[in-house]
């Protein structure tokens, strides 16, 4: 989801664009050969239903979302006072009560940052500088977040379907990577087009994204007692 690549900006000590994109892909390695192939067709599950159905449950993903974030950020606090489990409960409590209220400012939080997330991400794919990709990613989030503040529809339907989009591929990669180990003479094809090939990742990833925010356009219009009040 889209706070999962916020921590994975944050996780490790990334001196510019290009060590950041190695730190993101390695954790997105990681993440799809840990996954059994149980786990992998529950994140595919739970990933379809993200990307199609996002707008019903926003409200939950949304609080789930700056809890995780509130979470990191007390135990980066914590840490600095010897207590990480103290720091971690503490700011996950504060930032999921803080969300709720503040749900409209949270929404276009996540909507500039899934913004932010896909243009980087073309900026990647085109093998523009990746030293520079911080100038893609600022322009994906004053774009998203000045959507997300005239349209809020615009931006749940933008942040859940990244999300959705990043579960169910990394569910999906994961189980093609469990296939090629299974084989009789183990193959590394995924591993390559995702290390050697920098149009794959995007494009995996942000072309489930459009058309997940086009099946929910259509839901939502046909949803007339959807608000965000």
């Amino acid at each position: 989801m889209v706070n999962w690549l916020l921590l994975a900006a944050a996780a490790g000590p990334a001196s510019d664009g290009e060590s950041l994109v190695r730190q993101t892909i390695d954790l997105l390695w990681e993440q799809i050969t840990g996954l059994t192939w149980f786990q992998a067709v529950l994140a595919i599950s739970f990933g379809v239903v993200y990307l199609l159905y996002g707008w019903r449950i926003f409200r939950v993903l949304v609080v789930i979302s700056f809890g995780m974030i509130g979470m990191f950020a007390g135990m980066k606090a914590g840490e600095q006072f010897g207590n990480l489990v103290v720091g971690g409960l503490a700011g996950t409590a504060i930032a999921a009560f803080l969300a709720v209220p503040l749900m409209k400012w949270c929404v276009s939080i996540l909507g500039a940052a899934a913004g932010g997330i896909l243009t980087s991400g073309i900026w990647y794919a085109c093998q523009l500088p990746e030293q520079y990709i911080w100038a893609g990613a600022i322009i994906g989030i004053v774009a998203g977040g000045m959507i997300s503040f005239i349209l809020l529809k615009a931006a749940v339907m933008l942040f859940t379907s990244l999300g959705g989009s990043l579960i169910t591929m990394v569910g999906v990669l994961a189980l093609l990577h469990e296939y090629e180990m299974s084989r009789a003479e183990p193959t590394r094809y995924i591993e390559d087009l995702i290390y050697l090939h920098p149009w794959f990742l995007p494009t995996v990833i942000i072309v489930p994204t459009l058309i997940g925010m086009f099946i929910q356009h259509k839901f939502i219009q046909h949803s007339s007692k959807w608000d965000l009040k």
